[in-house]
């Protein structure tokens, strides 16, 4: 079916005069009229009841003519839609986070896409820094916050802010009432810490940093998601050492401080395919690039 014809179609249905459907169209009578005859053969049907005072549809025209509109208005709507996806302005972006990212960062740049990009779906999963990577290598998602950088050539990973450590008390604690602390001052304290397999650099830092102040933590309860180990700190289970973006979780019955002594910076990579030339995240990865600190605008390449 030409759609040409149908849009011939819709303006003499519109007008039920072939002249003014002709003006409206900006051609001439004699090829309009040409074409509705040339659609009602190849329908086999009688679209219009033609005098010389008047034109009228059919009851077949009528219905034709409701179908007709549909599929103009679901062609022009195909084709903004298709236009729009090609500029990365409609489409799906999945992403993925550690807890200790979603205050901090960012939010900030999901929240400024969100207002550039109000038509982009967003997917929003919270994985640790080892589940993102492997996602990342299955192609599940397309952008990943998280704590170290992929040594694959196939992942490229941009250090978007580097975050302090602090520690977490229960607010009762003799301690909280210090604004910061030494390191030594939680030597016997008893630790939550999230386990090894599930975070090994982070992990790995704390211990290196404990063992720097002349003592190893004594773990007494793992926690994979920052907010529950600030809830086990507020139960009174133990103390923690976490990035200061989890200062964020402010809930009763814990306070965090920060340590006198200089700490390792704790850094937050955004991670992708680097293979991956799709329109939609390459604008995220845009917008994470206008975000980031100055003293980390240098992409940093795993190779």
């Amino acid at each position: 079916m030409d759609l040409k014809k149908l849009r011939y179609f819709i303006a003499v249905a519109e007008e039920l005069h072939f002249n003014r459907a002709a003006q409206k169209l900006n051609i001439t009578q004699p090829p309009l009229s040409q074409q509705i005859q040339g659609l009602e053969e190849d329908l086999g049907v009688k679209l219009f009841e033609r005098t010389k005072r008047q034109v009228q549809l059919t009851s077949a025209g009528a219905i034709f003519l409701e179908e007709s509109r549909n599929i103009v208005a679901q062609l022009e709507r195909s084709i903004k839609i298709t236009q729009l996806a090609s500029q990365g302005k409609v489409g799906q972006l999945s992403i993925a986070f550690v807890d200790s990212a979603a205050g901090g960062m960012m939010v900030n740049v999901v929240k400024k896409f969100r207002e550039h990009y109000p038509d982009v779906q967003l997917t929003l999963t919270e994985m640790t820094s080892a589940q993102q990577l492997k996602a990342l290598h299955d192609g599940k998602i397309h952008v990943g916050f998280l704590r170290w950088a992929d040594p694959s050539p196939s992942i490229t990973s941009r250090l978007c802010t580097n975050e302090s450590l602090v520690a977490v008390l229960p607010e009762m604690h003799p301690l909280a009432i210090h604004p910061t602390l030494s390191l030594s001052s939680v030597a016997n304290e008893p630790f939550i810490m999230s386990p090894h397999h599930m975070g090994a650099s982070f992990h790995d830092l704390i211990m290196e940093v404990c063992e720097q102040h002349g003592f190893q933590p004594n773990i007494v309860q793992e926690a994979v998601q920052m907010y529950t180990i600030v809830n086990l700190v507020a139960a009174g289970i133990g103390i923690s050492i976490v990035p200061s973006s989890v200062c964020v979780f402010q809930r009763s019955g814990v306070v965090f401080r920060s340590f006198n002594e200089d700490t390792p910076p704790v850094p937050l990579y955004a991670a992708w395919k680097t293979a991956n030339s799709e329109t939609v995240p390459a604008h995220f990865l845009q917008v994470v690039e206008e975000m980031a600190d100055s003293h980390t605008s240098k992409l940093v390449s795993t190779v």
